[in-house]
């Protein structure tokens, strides 16, 4: 069997988790990352120039990573489409072994001076899943889907990290009702437009939204959109 070897920021990663609790993503947390992995200090602030930041942002993409398997392995086919987003997020959340890693990293991306990094990698993970979900949505709804997800996401995170009940089983019910709550909106949309007196009224808005085309494929740290002119 082929040996695996881990990258410097993935050995700092595992070693920067064993003192997160205590620590937070600080540069405390860094400067015993680097001694314990033995990763040289140059090369660990040339992978990670901004140290702790980099790696709790690394620790949100492996668990993005973590999540996809699991989806591949999981039969999705056999759900409904609701259920197969619950289930990416559920996937999500147990993919994060380390509950106080992400208490210490809600905290983190707070702050004001990280709070778009925090944005994007929520982001990032409401376009991974409906993307492994197959989304081929060109339109606005390739925004309004993320936005949403990334809403239910993050209301589902902060519940879970408070959820005391055995298996988080109040976390599932709790995202149940709001993936409840984004079918209700879908559903809304909907009869708006099978209603004669409501399309018109909407004509508007949607002759300004139809020119809104998702972004083309671009590095998973930047957000792009795209106008078309009419």
């Amino acid at each position: 069997m082929q040996e695996t070897h881990s990258t410097p920021k993935e050995q700092l990663l595992e070693a920067a988790l064993m003192h997160v609790p205590f620590d937070g993503w600080s540069q405390a947390t860094f400067d015993a990352a680097i001694a314990d992995s033995g990763v040289e200090p140059t090369v660990a602030h040339s992978i990670c120039p901004r140290g702790a930041v980099d790696l709790a942002l690394a620790y949100h993409a492996q668990g993005d990573a973590m999540m996809l398997a699991q989806m591949a392995q999981a039969d999705l086919d056999a759900m409904k489409y609701s259920d197969r987003v619950a289930a990416a997020v559920r996937f999500r959340l147990e993919a994060a072994e380390d509950k106080e890693a992400v208490r210490r990293g809600t905290t983190l991306f707070a702050l004001p001076m990280y709070a778009p990094d925090g944005a994007r990698a929520i982001w990032g993970t409401a376009d991974a899943i409906w993307t492994a979900l197959g989304d081929t949505s060109e339109d606005v709804n390739w925004y309004t889907k993320r936005a949403t997800l990334s809403g239910v996401y993050s209301s589902t995170v902060l519940f879970w990290l408070g959820d005391t009940s055995d298996n988080h089983e109040d976390t599932w019910a709790f995202l149940d009702r709001r993936i409840g709550d984004v079918m209700q909106i879908e559903k809304f949309k909907a009869q708006v437009k099978a209603s004669p007196v409501l399309s018109k009224l909407m004509a508007g808005p949607n002759w300004l939204l139809s020119h809104v085309k998702a972004p083309q494929r671009m590095p998973a740290n930047d957000l792009p959109g795209r106008w078309t002119r009419p």
